[in-house]
């Protein structure tokens, strides 16, 4: 049967996004396969467009072009970058963040952190010469996220950042998402989240690292800011390698200890703890194919995607385990090992790695998810993110639970408890180094 589009019975479809071309653009712009995919966030659109339209002067010259011959020495505040959130008057925009509990998704919000964090490294790396070919920026990990108050998705909301540190190749730029307290006027209270990003620059060329720009931190609150990240820096770098040594020189007694409780749930099984679980049984999978719609500028799959997925993730296999709604409280740690591209079989596994009782007000559920690029034709799988999430109960999910407890997670295999016993010392050491926050109020 013929069809007939101008039947009355025909429904057309049409594209819910605006299109990356305008009537009057330039037939010299990227072809719309080169574009990020249409998937994300408004936000996240809006940011990678503004990228570009930076990178249109720069990726004019071939590939072949010189690198920048001469490093340039900026100031923060020419990184700085903000957004805002009009959640109060555009309705549309509030629906498309809104959680079941009338907040803001922390998984969208994360993809946002993820592409404001990359428009401010372009920003910083970028050069005056438009004859000389860009670095490739890419997110090397998170560093620290931790949520101070719920997001209300009926308030604006702002998000700030600015490059604080750099490296030979590295980029540090912390990110704060604003919400007004009620009733407060002090800005200082009106900081919902922090964030801190690591990004590496590349040559695109040679794909090997390539020096940034130089950056000088004129205020007292940038220097402060800038020294706390150079701590954080010269920990990173005496960590690297050096966890196990330092389980297997003087951990053996907490190894054994992590193991104990495990042996008995699987040799006496009827005998074990019923307050405690092993951490296998606290699992969590879950598999994608990347869709074309989910790259980012360089083609590649948008690092922001997959924090959403290993966030919602995380938070399903926190509520499992707890059986009560957990809440958000902190994004620990992320590592991006290995890029992900357009077309991989990606699988996402988590488990509770393990819990803190000392506040009983507020039990703590450390998750981790690590996700896999599988290749079924070669017979291979490889870790291309690790993320690192805690998570609490929500306060109105115990009221109608008076019996309710937060089981001890054990581990029934040594790799299990060296694990557990690097998480735990990352964190005892991360809570060691002054925070850039804490470092600024002293002064």
């Amino acid at each position: 049967m013929e069809s007939n589009s101008s039947s009355p019975n025909t429904i057309p479809v049409f594209s819910t996004l605006a299109s990356p071309f305008d009537e009057n653009s330039d037939s010299n712009r990227k072809p719309l396969s080169l574009w990020p995919g249409m998937y994300h966030s408004p936000v996240t659109n809006a940011l990678w467009e503004t990228r570009s339209k930076i990178f249109e002067t720069l990726l004019d010259p071939p590939i072949h072009a010189p690198p920048q011959s001469q490093l340039l020495t900026k100031k923060p505040s020419e990184s700085r970058t903000s957004i805002l959130y009009n959640f109060s008057t555009d309705f549309i925009l509030r629906e498309q963040y809104r959680d079941p509990w009338n907040e803001v998704r922390i998984g969208k919000l994360l993809e946002d952190l993820d592409a404001l964090a990359g428009t401010i490294s372009v920003k910083h790396c970028s050069d005056v010469d438009s004859m000389t070919r860009p670095l490739y920026l890419v997110t090397a990990s998170v560093d620290k996220m931790v949520l101070k108050e719920p997001i209300s998705v009926d308030t604006d909301l702002k998000m700030v950042g600015a490059v604080i540190w750099v490296g030979f190749s590295s980029i540090e730029i912390q990110l704060d998402v604003i919400q007004p307290a009620n009733g407060s006027s002090d800005p200082s209270e009106s900081v919902a989240l922090t964030a801190n990003f690591i990004f590496v620059a590349r040559d695109y060329k040679t794909g090997k690292a390539a020096p940034v720009n130089r950056l000088c931190p004129e205020t007292e609150a940038e220097k402060l800011l800038y020294e706390a990240s150079e701590v954080r820096n010269n920990l990173r770098k005496r960590k690297r390698g050096g966890d196990r040594k330092e389980i297997e020189n003087g951990g053996v007694n907490r190894l054994e200890e992590l193991l104990a409780e495990g042996r008995i749930f699987c040799d006496m099984p009827a005998l074990a703890d019923r307050d405690t679980i092993l951490l296998k049984d606290t699992r969590l999978e879950n598999s994608l194919i990347c869709q074309p719609q989910q790259r980012n500028i360089h083609g590649r799959i948008f690092g922001g995607f997959l924090m959403l997925r290993a966030f919602e993730l995380a938070f399903s296999t926190a509520y499992a385990f707890a059986g009560l709604m957990p809440s958000f409280l902190e994004v620990d740690h992320v590592n991006f090992l290995r890029p992900v591209d357009v077309g991989d079989f990606v699988r996402f596994k988590s488990c509770v790695l393990y819990t803190e009782h000392e506040n009983t007000d507020q039990p703590l559920i450390n998750v981790e998810v690590v996700a896999h690029v599988t290749r079924p034709e070669q017979r291979s799988s490889e870790v291309s993110n690790r993320f690192y999430f805690t998570f609490t109960v929500r306060p109105e999910a115990k009221v109608t639970n008076t019996q309710f407890r937060i089981r001890k997670v054990v581990p029934a295999t040594e790799e299990e408890a060296r694990r557990v016993l690097e998480r735990m010392d990352a964190d005892h050491q991360q809570s060691c180094v002054p925070t850039n926050e804490h470092l600024v109020e002293k002064n």
